[in-house]
């Protein structure tokens, strides 16, 4: 007899279930906002452990998420964005006692088949494992906007839902899964309109676990090494591509001869395939002139990933986009043979004058086999929101091409740089273009001191620098560092930047376009300003 294929799977959640993910929450959610692709990935960067997927034939039907959280948190008055960070599930404690749920989903269409069952199961399962107290989560009732006029107020509406006198599918549901109501949280969802934006605290206490002794969890001080090699490119003029390639190929062989995980390259490294025209371009001429050796590019980097197995974070180069517009992109070459792309978000004064470069709508992590990291190009170092954006996204490690023309502008970027290192508790690596291409406009003068930047706490190097370069050499460096020490900083160090955020206060809102594809379209530009100081620079910090 033939074997037939299983048909039903529960398991942990993986980056390629997101747009699946994505999907079913907007099937089930048609009355709320639907989470970006963004958050769920952040989700899962967050607390791996804690996403769960139900896929039957295939298609993803059923998602809960949870994370650690401590008891005080567990049972204080909160709201849902600000439990969850956001959305992004980022106040994950890993030395957290209580499992907090804050999402549990399943289509519509497949109700009846227990998925709903399945995914308490495996979340009972994980707090079991790991010797939590139990579980909590905030219960929707959606009929609450349906019986308002029957009940007085949310409580009643929760005892007679209790004493069967009214009927509540989620909460009847949720009860019939060992879980205790504890009391109304009021204003928890807004976006919630049939439960009025009321939720119940349900709660389930592992049986396993002594309560007269809680347990004090403590985060190990683990290793999880990674190679960096920083490249502090010198600007020199060649006599063709080929040339040029050559170049970048000899210091993707070396970072790969020691073993390295990521290279790293400046911002605008690209700029030398414009030293052997004939005469020095006009700032358009040499768009077009870069621009077409996009393709080129791209393929040579990621060809380069795969032969010498090392991640490349190819600098940024100047691309035309298909709407018309000049950006400035970063290609990311993963050594799995993967191309990403990160445009810079902030064009500087200068890019925005002589190139007339137009900055990108979109910034999320990328998914690497180190874990996920962020691009931020030169400028964007110097804007909090996107580094915040990326570290919520998972990200540990936030690369930093820059391309500065003197020492000002280069200390804007690294102070900047170090301070997105101190306040996300992440690594930012810094690599820059030295020397000077006389007769390439945007290539005057270079100032750069290429770096490695950790947060500064007893884990990591004294002044919060693993590694430095000389000052306007062209040299490689390298240095592993440990992304544990950065766990163990977020959940045990002498200040916990990211875990102390009052979300009860403030957050960051974003565009609900963002993470989504350019719509293109007619732009109208308008000049703003007079020209900028300095030479034709399209750098700057």
């Amino acid at each position: 007899m033939a074997n037939t294929r299983a048909r039903l799977e529960v398991r942990q959640a993986r980056s390629s279930d997101v747009s699946g993910i994505a999907a079913l929450i907007r099937r089930v959610y048609e009355d709320m906002p639907a989470y970006t692709y963004g958050e769920i990935r952040g989700q899962m960067n967050n607390f791996a452990e804690g996403c769960f997927v139900a896929k039957l034939d295939g298609k993803v039907v059923g998602y809960c998420a949870s994370m650690r959280v401590s008891q005080g948190l567990a049972f204080s008055l909160h709201d849902w964005d600000e439990i969850t960070g956001n959305g992004f599930g980022s106040r994950h404690d890993p030395t957290g006692d209580w499992l907090y749920g804050y999402e549990m989903c399943v289509d519509p269409k497949v109700r009846g088949t227990r998925i709903g069952r399945r995914l308490y199961e495996e979340r009972r399962a994980l707090a079991e494992e790991l010797e939590l107290t139990g579980i909590v989560f905030a219960g929707r009732m959606p009929n609450l906007s349906r019986f308002w006029r029957r009940v007085d107020g949310a409580e009643d509406y929760l005892e007679k839902v209790i004493e069967g006198k009214l009927h509540d599918p989620v909460l009847r549901f949720q009860m019939a899964n060992g879980f205790e109501p504890d009391g109304v949280m009021k204003d928890y969802l807004p976006e919630d309109k049939k439960s009025k934006a009321y939720a119940v605290r349900m709660v389930w206490r592992n049986p396993f676990v002594d309560r007269d002794q809680p347990k004090k969890f403590r985060l190990p001080r683990g290793v999880e090494q990674v190679r960096i090699a920083t490249c502090q490119l010198q600007a020199r003029q060649v006599k063709d591509y080929d040339e040029f390639m050559r170049g970048i190929e000899y210091f993707v062989d070396v970072a790969a001869d020691y073993e390295a995980d990521f290279i790293l390259f400046p911002e605008l490294f690209t700029l030398p395939l414009l030293s052997f025209a004939e005469k020095e371009l006009s700032p358009q001429e040499a768009i077009e002139a870069l621009s077409w050796y996009t393709p080129k590019i791209r393929k040579a980097l990621s060809k380069m990933a795969l032969e010498y197995n090392i991640n490349i974070i190819g600098g940024s180069h100047p691309t035309r986009m298909e709407d018309g517009d000049i950006h400035n992109v970063a290609y990311v070459c993963l050594r799995d043979g993967s191309i990403h792309e990160q445009e810079k978000i902030h064009p500087t004064p200068n890019e925005d004058y002589w190139w007339n470069i137009k900055g990108g709508d979109s910034i999320d992590a990328i998914q690497t086999d180190c874990g996920p990291i962020g691009v931020l190009i030169c400028y964007d170092s110097e804007f909090p929101e996107l580094a915040r954006r990326l570290v919520d996204e998972g990200a540990r490690i936030i690369f930093v091409p820059f391309c500065t023309d003197s020492r000002q502008g280069y200390l804007r970027v690294r102070y900047c740089a170090q301070a997105r290192a101190i306040e996300n508790q992440c690594y930012v690596v810094m690599a820059g273009n030295v020397g000077n291409l006389p007769n390439v406009g945007n290539m005057d003068i270079q100032y750069a001191q290429s770096c490695i930047l950790t947060p500064c706490d007893f884990p990591f190097a004294r002044d919060g620098i693993a590694a430095e370069a000389s000052e306007n050499v062209e040299t490689l460096t390298i240095s592993d560092v440990n992304l544990a020490d950065l766990s163990w900083a977020r959940a045990e160090g002498t200040v916990k930047n990211l875990a102390d955020r009052r979300f009860d206060l403030y957050h960051i809102e974003w565009d609900g376009k963002v993470g989504k594809p350019h719509s293109g379209g007619e732009k109208i530009v308008e000049a703003q300003g007079g020209k900028p100081l300095g030479p034709k620079h399209a750098g700057g910090g």
